[in-house]
């Protein structure tokens, strides 16, 4: 399989953090700027025979101050969210190359062939319903689950009778009693090589036989 890198550095997420830090500097610039005009007028218009005193200069100083470190500290804190986010985005870069298990229902059907790894806290019998990337059923089934950590392969097989072609299906195991009736939806896996890193507002990526997966749901990463 060709690795495609499909990262883009920086991603939304060093973005959104550089747009929110730029509005609140905007917000505190303005505040600074309307400040210094009150400021200005109320020494220009002052009542020369009873004048402002001096300790409420003092006091609007000290404010002035507090907004100009504020417009700094937020300049520096943008910056800091800008490195940390750009780093956030290189380590998942090195996410490329490497084989993957996570938790998902997703995987790609290739050469009549897609795998899954379920768990299941007993075994029995479970309905088995597997979806096209449009959400179409396209095979619904019964089987025999063991307890424990296993594999479940499907041949390509459709409900009708056809082979469906190669692409991403998603599936969907849960567990059922003596009458039939649902018990519990059997947790699965995926696994395979990533091939892309895509950043997003809601987080990273990771492209896997073709199947978007979060970063977050990866559970182990092993080198090839």
């Amino acid at each position: 399989m060709t690795t495609a890198a499909a990262a883009t550095t920086g991603g939304v997420s060093a973005s959104g953090a550089s747009a929110n830090s730029s509005t609140a500097k905007t917000a505190l610039d303005n505040n600074y700027e309307l400040f210094l005009s009150i400021l200005t007028t109320q020494i220009q218009n002052q009542d020369p025979l009873n004048p402002m005193d001096s300790s409420k200069y003092t006091e609007q100083l000290v404010q002035y101050s507090s907004v100009e470190q504020q417009i700094k500290t937020n300049d520096q804190l943008g910056g800091m969210l800008q490195i940390m986010a750009a780093s956030t985005a290189s380590s998942y870069v090195s996410y490329l190359g490497t084989s993957v298990v996570a938790s998902g229902a997703t995987t790609q059907l290739q050469s009549g062939e897609a795998n899954w790894t379920y768990n299941a806290e007993e075994g029995g019998e479970a309905l088995v319903e597997i979806r096209n990337s449009m959400g179409a059923v396209v095979y619904q089934g019964k089987e025999t689950l063991s307890q424990g950590k296993n594999s479940y392969t499907w041949d390509g097989r459709t409900s009708a009778g056809s082979t469906a072609p190669d692409g991403q299906y998603s599936i969907s195991l849960v567990q059922v009693d003596d009458k039939g009736q649902p018990v519990r939806r059997v947790q699965t896996e995926v696994k395979g090589v990533v091939e892309g890193v895509e950043f997003t507002g809601s987080g990273a990526l990771l492209t896997v036989g073709g199947a978007k997966i979060p970063a977050s749901a990866v559970i182990s990463v092993n080198s090839n």
